[in-house]
């Protein structure tokens, strides 16, 4: 009988040692952390690891409330936190595991919170890529630390052939050490929104250079692409080489999966041209990744913004192909067919000297586009514009035509001097227009010597073309084509 009582006894230690606080550890990801922004007013979500079957319980000092749940067999656990309005103070919270450790997050803020993604052109960083500055970046360091309410956590790349769980990522102050690593445009949507907003403002940067869409979609709905071969791209690599960053699925297995419990308020995605040439799909996969995202986030199919950033003039497209101006004419459309989305255009933050250069300088603007975007869409501050002029309608006048926009109320500029258009007769060939503003009817009337009888017109319909057109609140005409 001793002996059986031994015995009890050792498997009772053991257990109690499988069990110990060190195995028992509460676990996070890198995203629940120290200077975290949790999105205001909702039911924010927080999740991580335990000891199976334990109470967690979750103790936030804005109200003193606790939340509790109970970890699963595996120990994964996630609760949902009812967050106050926004405000600047920082907040504490304790997350307790029952009978074992303690975990205390510190100067979390509430505020709003964004989801940036894409590929190199949101990845570039302030302190610019190779050889490419980001205009203005220097002074954007040295001040830094004047915009401690905004916070942005970069993701780190992690190209994975299956769905996992954690992803490397921690919220950062901004300052003169880490602002040379955040994300260019996002940092200056957050700066923006967070000056006219008052509130804190987090930025999730997630985004791989020279990423695809179809990478940042799960292969449950890639392998069903006839133009992909999952198999095969994620064994030989594409070119032989750098097969990461063109593969498909695995942003969306690395990256996106691990955060997708993350409560925010929308996204912002600076991404295609590595989908350039694939005009005819593109507008339909990105609103799929869009519903997919909206749903693995906790939103609906048009609950949560999305805003894109047409893709800059690139001479590398090559001008005798129409394969750039065809797509950032799908990116448009991809924006009216996906509910509550919208495109701003960049046709005009690109120097003559940027033509061979796919990353250019005037991030400050692309950033501050978006945000006027969301100031007016989601933020309902209707006075600040945000849609740039839009072709409407022609009319031919003899050797003139003369051009029609919407989002131009208020009229158009410059007045002369217009840059950017090209006019055809019957025989197709454009040749480079004249522009004159007609004052009375707000639109443009184009001529040239070589073309008498015009029929058609085309705006920045070139791989490398920059246009000054704009509206009185200098937005620029988005590129269009009159013989679609």
């Amino acid at each position: 009988m001793k002996t059986i009582t031994k015995f009890i006894g050792a498997v009772c230690a053991l257990l109690a040692m499988s069990l110990s606080p060190v195995q028992a550890k509460i676990v996070l990801p890198d995203i629940i952390g120290d200077d975290m922004v949790l999105q205001q007013k909702t039911q924010a979500r927080l999740w991580g690891q335990a000891a199976p079957k334990c109470d967690i319980t979750i103790t936030v000092d804005w109200t003193g409330d606790k939340f509790t749940t109970r970890a699963d067999k595996d120990g994964q656990w996630l609760l949902s936190i009812a967050t106050p309005a926004a405000s600047k103070d920082e907040h504490t919270i304790v997350i307790e595991e029952q009978g074992g450790e303690k975990v205390v997050l510190s100067r979390v803020l509430i505020g709003e919170v964004w989801f940036a993604s894409g590929q190199s052109n949101m990845e570039m960083p302030l302190n610019g890529f190779w050889n490419c500055p980001v205009e203005g970046n220097n002074e954007v360091i040295a001040t830094a630390s004047e915009n401690r309410f905004v916070r942005m956590a970069t993701i780190q790349k992690n190209g994975q052939t299956k769905p996992v769980e954690k992803v490397e990522g921690k919220w950062q102050v901004p300052s003169p050490a880490t602002a040379p690593w955040m994300s260019a445009t996002g940092y200056f949507f957050a700066t923006m929104l967070q000056r006219v907003l008052d509130v804190p403002v987090g930025v999730i940067a997630c985004a791989w250079g020279g990423s695809r869409v179809e990478g940042w979609l799960p292969e449950s709905i890639v392998s069903k692409y006839p133009d992909v071969d999952i198999a095969k791209e994620q064994r030989e690599g594409w070119n032989g080489e750098w097969w990461q960053y063109y593969t498909p699925c695995i942003m969306y297995n690395g990256m996106l999966h691990p955060l997708r419990h993350y409560t925010v308020r929308g996204f912002l995605w600076y991404q295609g041209e590595s989908n350039v040439g694939k005009h005819d799909t593109y507008p339909q996969r990105l609103k799929t990744m869009v519903d997919l995202w909206r749903t693995e986030f906790g939103g609906t199919a048009s609950e949560l913004p999305f805003y894109l950033v047409e893709i800059a003039p690139w001479g590398g497209y090559g001008e005798e192909y129409p394969s750039g101006p065809l797509f950032r004419e799908c990116q448009h459309e991809a924006a009216r067919i996906i509910e509550n989305a919208g495109c701003v255009s960049t046709n005009d933050l690109v120097y003559p000297y940027e033509r061979g250069q796919i990353h250019p300088a005037q991030k400050r603007e692309v950033g501050n586009r978006l945000a006027y975007m969301a100031l007016n869409r989601t933020y309902g501050f209707k006075s600040i514009a945000c849609d740039s002029p839009e072709y409407d309608h022609m009319q031919v006048n003899g050797n003139e035509i003369e051009v029609f926009f919407r989002h131009a109320d208020d009229g158009l500029s410059p007045w002369q001097d217009i840059e950017g258009f090209e006019i055809a007769g019957d025989d197709g060939v454009y040749k480079p227009a004249t522009g004159r503003l007609n004052e009375s009817n707000k639109s443009i009337v184009l001529s040239s010597p070589d073309v008498p009888q015009p029929k058609n017109v085309h705006y920045c319909f070139k791989a490398f073309q920059i246009g000054n057109l704009k509206n009185h609140r200098g937005l620029p005409a988005v590129p269009f084509r009159t013989d679609k």
